[in-house]
């Protein structure tokens, strides 16, 4: 067996284990309660199980709005507090104490110089709106006024919100009960909202605190299959992800247009939304039992999809005050930051980042890559000096491999000879070639494993340089500007010599418009190929002449970080083969295959 039987049998062999893999084991399915149960949780009486009862009715929605309007006039329409630290800047609505306008320091949209910052929340109003939202649920019992999104609060203590200045909300019901909401922020991405009640009625009052974070309209998505975006949360230690259209889908019932899932957190978790790069989560106290909601709500402007927190309800007694702290995220999913916020107690907080299905692989690799980019600076380098890790690591199984493949190449003489001896008779073929392996201690199979080790770590790798914030707009070297888009030259304008610029992503020339970095990784693997003579069969010869040259243009319009793992990849592997071929006597004519597969070509074409 040739190594380009080997290649297409290690391929197919892979995709069937996927499959197999996906069909015996399928991601296990979110158990929904009973649509009956969610709309008993959510009119308000005690979910079974929860701690100390649940609130009454649900927290408010902002309700209906009018059409868009620009983000300046949205956030001009409520008073304001402003934030400001290193790493976001912004403004908190005074109307209903809503975190709702926030932007990142570190994150341009664009290379271009004057690029805007990311914003990542926004206020009701503007176009597309993603906002934080926190309040009291009175109890039947004590159905005294709460603060709700639209209550109006003063100013009670300081003046910016900084990572030095917590910021001081308050606001009297004229009832008896006076609320304060104390927010701070650290130097990253994590608010702490404190919110307090005090009772200075005569009778004992019961409320429940909650929160939630709400997209209104269509999020702006990647919407591509290996990506989620959408909501996602840890419960307990389970990992649970919705899309948007899942949200929609929910058999949960709460009203007319809504669908609801509702759940019961016994310990720890944290829930919220997630982009690509960015995110924003709740996250109660470790410990803290909550209740949490899942929510669609269809509505004449837009869909609103929501994600809320109910903790339980707490007794104020008269002349006492009553306090529930939680926490808000809202930045960029850093891998080390979000490591750090794990380490100091937020449970599991890591799966944030869409490792997919081989998490196993796509972690130790992420944190591999990153340890590379610490130690060089440069996150291209620090692919090839990842790439050249791995291989390193699996030398001992490729050198088995490769010492194979020689053993089989150093008996192609004797298959030649079995081969004229019988003839067209394949099973006497096949008795006398399974005779020389044995005879010989050689293994056909075993070539194809360094392919079959392949492609998972390439489905890996393309998993962590994808999802990876740290691959944004990270420079490798003179034109490579940024390691997550395509490489930016152009055959088609011979890589800037023209006068033209290169078609973009949306014209139909983008496909054959591929750039240094891709026409490399065509030619290393056409190079592999040369290592060995080409089939004598002429379909596959034509197969393995065109592979090449194919993935050159599949992959001209993939991260070009991912194209420069390939391409070093490859090198590495051919300088491997090449050297252990040699060691063990098999003779490696790289310029004779060439002119011989040319040849070969010529004879088929005539």
């Amino acid at each position: 067996m040739d190594d380009q039987k080997n290649m297409i049998i290690a391929a197919a062999l892979s995709f069937v284990v996927i499959a197999v893999w996906f069909v015996l084991f399928p991601p296990a399915p979110t158990e929904l309660p009973p649509a009956q149960q969610i709309e008993q949780n959510v009119a308000g009486s005690p979910t079974a199980g929860a701690p100390s009862g649940v609130a009454p009715g649900t927290p408010d929605s902002l309700g209906t709005v009018g059409a868009p309007m620009s983000r300046d006039a949205a956030l001009e329409s409520a008073p304001r507090a402003m934030i400001q630290s290193p790493r976001v800047k912004g403004s908190l609505s005074l109307r209903g104490g809503r975190i709702d306008d926030l932007s990142l320091e570190d994150y341009k949209v664009t290379l271009e110089p004057d690029s805007p910052d990311v914003t990542l929340l926004s206020p009701l109003g503007s176009e597309h709106p993603f906002y934080a939202v926190y309040g009291w649920l009175p109890t039947a019992e004590t159905p005294v006024a709460t603060p709700g999104p639209n209550t109006e609060w003063a100013v009670e203590a300081g003046e910016v919100l900084t990572p030095e200045t917590p910021l001081t909300l308050r606001w009297d019901n004229g009832e008896g009960q006076i609320f304060r909401r104390e927010i701070s922020l650290d130097d990253n991405y994590m608010f702490t909202v404190r919110q307090t009640v005090e009772n200075t009625s005569e009778t004992p009052v019961s409320l429940a605190p909650y929160g939630y974070v709400a997209r209104r309209g269509e999020p702006e998505t990647v919407n591509f299959y290996i990506l989620h975006e959408g909501a996602i949360a840890k419960f307990d230690g389970v990992l649970e992800e919705y899309d948007y259209d899942d949200m929609q889908d929910f058999e949960g019932t709460a009203g007319p247009g809504e669908r609801v899932q509702s759940e019961s957190v016994a310990e720890a978790g944290w829930l919220g939304f997630t982009d690509k790069y960015w995110m924003a989560t709740l996250i109660p106290t470790p410990g803290q039992p909550f209740d949490a909601t899942f929510r669609y709500v269809s509505r004449q402007e837009g869909p609103e999809y929501r994600t809320e927190m109910r903790l339980p309800v707490v007794t104020v007694a008269a002349g006492a005050t009553a306090q529930a702290e939680t926490q808000l995220f809202a930045g960029a999913k850093e891998y080390n930051t979000i490591v750090a916020y794990e380490d100091a107690g937020v449970p599991r907080f890591i799966d944030s980042i869409d490792w997919g299905w081989f998490f196993f692989l796509t972690k130790p690799f992420a944190q591999l890559l990153l340890f590379y980019e610490g130690l060089i600076g440069n996150m291209g380098w620090s692919i090839i000096a990842m790439t050249l890790t791995v291989k390193i690591v699996l030398f001992p199984l490729a050198y088995k491999s490769y010492v194979a493949m020689s053993k089989m190449k150093k008996l192609q003489p004797e298959m030649e000879k079995i081969k004229e001896r019988v003839g067209d008779d394949k099973m006497k073929m096949q008795q006398e070639v399974m005779a020389l392996y044995k005879r010989e201690k050689a293994n056909p199979a075993a070539g194809c494993l360094p392919i079959l080790l392949q492609i998972p770590i390439f489905f890996s790798l393309y998993k962590v340089l994808f999802v990876s914030l740290e691959m944004r707009h990270a420079p490798f070297i003179l034109w490579i500007k940024d390691m997550s888009a395509p490489d930016p030259t152009s055959i088609l304008n011979l890589f800037g010599l023209l006068p033209f610029a290169a078609p973009d992503e949306s014209s139909m020339l983008a496909l054959l418009s591929i750039g240094v970095f891709p026409i490399l990784l065509g030619i290393t693997m056409w190079l592999q190929q040369k290592l060995n003579p080409a089939p004598t069969d002429a379909t596959q010869a034509m197969i393995f002449a065109w592979m090449p040259w194919v993935f050159m243009f599949m992959l001209g319009q993939f991260a070009v970080g991912l194209v420069i793992y390939w391409v070093a990849n490859n090198i590495i592997t051919f300088t491997q083969q090449y050297l252990i071929m040699r060691s063990q006597g098999v003779e490696v004519d790289v310029l004779g295959n060439v002119k011989r597969s040319l040849k070969l070509k010529k004879k088929t074409k005539a």
